[in-house]
């Protein structure tokens, strides 16, 4: 005879239920993470999942209840390979996981079935570190006590990796795939050459130092020459300056941000005039400049060698003067990853000899001593347009070993990661070619489109 002090179903009678199978979970479960899948893409045909990816890891209770074939005998060889079939069975709250789990994803793009755990999503399980995928969810097991279920049954196998991106943010999670799953090591090499310059002698006579902007002009339509008046002392030479603009974003016209200085000249007794010429037009407002002038300013500088592989142009030192004076300041100028000259914003001031000057090397752009690739960063070669996915990187040994291979990297292009840092690849190892030189589906679906026409509701017939 049913116990007559419950009605058999009532609301409260559930919650109690509930409330008993929650707090008993905590007891004796452990804590797992969810890992909804999210569909990259479909085949068009059949609508197979072609690429999955695991983006959140959602912490919650279940009760371990039953680990059968875990003690390792549960791997055989079949038809199919080595498979590898321990099993792991996990109960989870149906409360926990609708209340907590399921808003958290319900608005996540290309995730499907949200509102009770399915089939293919992983969990991670912190106690072995491992992951295992959902295979089988039973819903209705004990069956309808008090009218209701109240837990998830998760028949759960490890997971098999294939070409599903795993970029949680948590690193004991990501690291999972460090190495499994990768089907291409790079060997990466030309980290790139320092460029190298020379100053050109110090200008005893006074040269031109500097040059700040009075007013910045308006409504440039190309960049203006500099002219700079000549020196008025026989003998000397017109200094140079080049203008550097930028743009308005409203309309899309120019004004003058700056003066570098190209060459200081020398043999002025006087602060030479500023000139701007061309790049306007009749609503055009010329801009205005001044300039100051100083004794022993740094000459002409050189490149005596462009560097290789720069990313960013680099910082330019010069050494300061002896005695009193002003040390010179330049900026360097790139050319696809060359340095190709050396302007000046300050030539200094007090030089009796001619300065060194240093400038950074590549390394300092294109490498860094954390790495420049990151687990799952996607690197993109600049020739081939290929794309993949950074499972490890050693610093280093220049290592880089990838997954998610798309295209076909080649030898000798840059491998270019986050932030626009590279590294060129010098050569290529443990390729797997994931291509099926005979899939045939798309030909297929194709053939199929000049058969059958699918905007009919049934074009198989008229039944």
């Amino acid at each position: 005879m049913l116990n007559p002090f419950f009605l058999q179903g009532s609301k409260s009678e559930q919650n109690l239920m509930q409330d008993l199978i929650n707090e008993s979970i905590r007891m004796y479960g452990v804590d797992v993470h969810y890992m909804p899948r999210k569909y990259l893409g479909e085949n068009t045909i059949i609508k197979e999942n072609i690429v999955s990816s695991f983006e959140d890891a959602l912490p919650i209770e279940a009760y371990v209840a039953s680990y059968e074939g875990w003690e390792g005998q549960e791997v055989e060889l079949s038809k199919f390979g080595i498979q590898a079939k321990d099993e792991i069975v996990l109960v989870i709250s149906q409360e926990r996981y609708e209340t907590y789990i399921d808003p958290l994803i319900r608005s996540k793009s290309n995730t499907k079935l949200t509102s009770r755990p399915k089939e293919g999503d992983l969990i991670y399980f912190p106690l072995g570190d491992v992951l295992f995928e959902i295979k089988n969810v039973k819903r209705d097991k004990p069956w309808y006590q008090l009218q209701k279920n109240y837990v998830y049954e998760l028949r759960c196998e490890l997971f098999r990796y294939e070409d599903e991106i795993i970029d949680t943010g948590i690193d004991q999670i990501d690291d999972e795939l460090v190495d499994l799953g990768y089907i291409a090591t790079f060997s990466l090499v030309g980290v790139g050459t320092s460029a190298t310059a020379i100053a050109g002698p110090v200008q005893i006579n006074s040269g031109l130092r500097s040059i700040s902007m009075l007013s910045v002009g308006y409504a440039y339509t190309g960049v203006p020459s500099v002219i700079i008046s000549p020196p008025q002392v026989s003998g000397g030479t017109t200094a140079r300056a080049v203008a550097i603009t930028s743009t308005n974003n409203f309309d899309g016209k120019y004004y003058i941000d700056r003066v570098l200085i190209e060459d200081p000249g020398s043999g002025y007794s006087s602060a030479p005039q500023i000139l701007f010429f061309g790049g306007d037009d009749s609503m055009t407002k010329v801009a205005i400049a001044t300039c100051t002038i100083a004794e022993g300013t740094v000459g002409v500088i050189t490149i005596t060698s462009g560097g290789s592989e720069y990313v960013g142009a680099p910082t330019v030192t010069f050494s300061g003067p002896t005695g009193v004076g002003t040390t010179a300041t330049g900026v360097a100028v790139l050319n696809d990853g060359v340095v190709t000259s050396i302007i000046l914003t300050d030539a200094g001031s007090g030089y009796t000899t001619i300065p060194t000057l240093t400038i950074t090397t590549p390394e300092s752009f294109g490498i860094s001593t954390d790495g420049t690739y990151n687990l799952n960063d996607v690197v993109t070669g600049s020739i081939s347009g290929a794309t993949a996915r950074v499972r490890s990187w050693n610093n280093p040994t220049l290592t880089l070993k990838v997954s998610n291979i798309t295209g076909k990297f080649a030898v000798g292009e840059k491998i270019v990661g986050i932030g626009s840092t590279y590294l060129t690849l010098g050569s290529l190892n443990d390729y797997i070619d994931t291509t099926d030189q005979y899939n045939e589906n798309q030909e297929i679906e194709f053939a199929a489109d000049d058969i059958l026409d699918f905007t009919e509701r049934n074009p198989f017939g008229g039944v």
